[in-house]
């Protein structure tokens, strides 16, 4: 809509633009004279509306921006050429106020998403419970998860303060929903004995899994925020998307859920753990993603503003990470000594087994660690050896303790067990 005095600007920064236009009189009322009407690739939106702001064209005033299916015209495609090769302009990235209307689409209303999440957090939970892959993965499907997690840095690098605000709200509202609900679903399970009694959550290799974390975890949200803010500035649907960022947050949410209703400490830490780095994590990717793109508040001197803003969380951001990275790279170092201990332990009990007897046969070997700071220290080994019938197994035992205590460098208890093997 073209206000009363502003159509020769209007005109004038269209044909500066080089973008086919069509301007017809607006007879409704006196404020606006006329409209103009005129198709444009995604690159040059941004810039254009940034033409018409300084024509006078701003927030007072209507603009709507429709997605056009098709345009057929020689014309055009060399409009889009021309901006393609314009390397400040081009790419396929959408404006700051798509971008925007885009992440207020995603924030769904507060009713809505606490009903979606707690949905998502139980179903997860009953997954997590079932050790079934394919629940787990159908409750990140409805988890609406990405909205609140783009919020944050959109309304960060546009300078848009209640944007962000409602961005990190909807975030810790959604982690507390998601770990409340979980308990609570948890809680009733139990108490209705509608999973087996003494179950063991530990032993489930869905819950299992979000026990540990290791750096790893820093992957999947580092990938999933740069995912989403890729898929909301090119305009390509952020359904997949948002799976993607539910799978860093609803599982070990639920299993935090599950670790407070069946006592599990290490179980609340590991996944605790794992939903705090993910959650830092998605937003600095995304926040850090739309600064490199080249976002920016729409007036210039607001830039410093966001650029302050946008140090500040960056900063407080990463060292959040870092801090938790400490537990992440303890627990993976102490997954690695835990693993090359046990294979050294292995192949030392093989070679004794086998001095002692050639037709004897390590069947099974359990390590068990100790400690509280990683790497924890090997405490105890229980050794299964298949024998012969008839065969003598006196000294096994002492053997095996003198070659495995040379191996782990400290007095270890070792438990022998034998089990006849008879084979026909």
């Amino acid at each position: 809509m073209i206000p009363a005095g502003k159509r020769a600007a209007v005109v004038r920064a269209l044909d500066d633009e080089g973008v086919d236009y069509v301007v017809t009189d607006e007879t409704s009322g006196r404020e606006y004279t006329a409209v103009a009407t005129f198709p444009l690739p995604t690159a040059a939106v941004e810039p254009v509306l940034d033409r018409l702001r300084e024509a006078g064209i701003d927030e007072s005033t209507y603009t709507v921006i429709v997605a056009a299916e098709t345009v057929i015209s020689r014309r055009f495609e060399a409009l889009e050429e021309q901006y393609e090769e314009d390397a400040d302009r081009g790419g396929d990235r959408i404006s700051r106020e798509e971008l925007q209307a885009k992440a207020d689409d995603l924030a769904s209303g507060l009713g809505t998403y606490v009903l979606m999440t707690v949905i998502s957090a139980v179903i997860a939970t009953a997954g997590l419970l079932l050790d079934s892959p394919a629940t787990v993965v159908g409750s990140m499907v409805i988890a609406p998860l990405i909205g609140p997690a783009m919020s944050a840095a959109i309304g960060t690098v546009v300078d848009d303060e209640a944007l962000f605000r409602r961005g990190v709200r909807m975030q810790v509202v959604g982690v507390a929903v998601a770990v409340l609900a979980a308990t609570l679903f948890a809680l009733a399970l139990r108490s209705l004995a509608l999973v087996p009694p003494g179950l063991d959550p530990l032993e489930l290799a869905e819950v299992s899994e979000r026990l540990a974390p290791n750096v790893l975890v820093l992957v999947v949200a580092v990938g999933a925020g740069v995912a989403g803010i890729v898929s909301l500035m090119t305009g390509v649907s952020a359904t997949l998307v948002g799976v993607m960022i539910a799978v860093a947050l609803i599982p070990p949410a639920a299993a935090v859920g599950i670790g407070i209703a069946f006592r599990i400490p290490r179980l609340v830490l590991g996944a605790g753990v794992i939903v705090a780095v993910n959650v830092l994590s998605i937003n600095l990717s995304a926040l850090v993603m739309l600064w490199y793109e080249g976002y920016r508040p729409q007036r210039w001197f607001r830039e410093d503003d966001a650029r302050s803003a946008f140090l500040k969380r960056v900063a407080v951001l990463a060292v959040a990470i870092a801090l938790l990275s400490v537990f992440l790279g303890g627990v993976t170092y102490e997954s690695y000594v835990a693993s090359t201990t046990e294979a050294d332990i292995r192949a030392a009990a093989t070679d004794e087994l086998t001095a002692v007897d050639s037709e004897f046969e390590l069947l099974e070997l359990s390590v068990e660690r100790t400690g509280t700071v990683p790497p924890l220290e090997t405490d105890r080994v229980v050794v299964t050896v298949g024998v012969p019938p008839g065969s003598t197994v006196a000294g096994t035992a002492p053997a095996l303790d003198d070659r495995i205590e040379s191996v782990v460098d400290r007095e270890v208890d070792v438990e022998v067990r034998t089990v006849t093997v008879e084979r026909a």
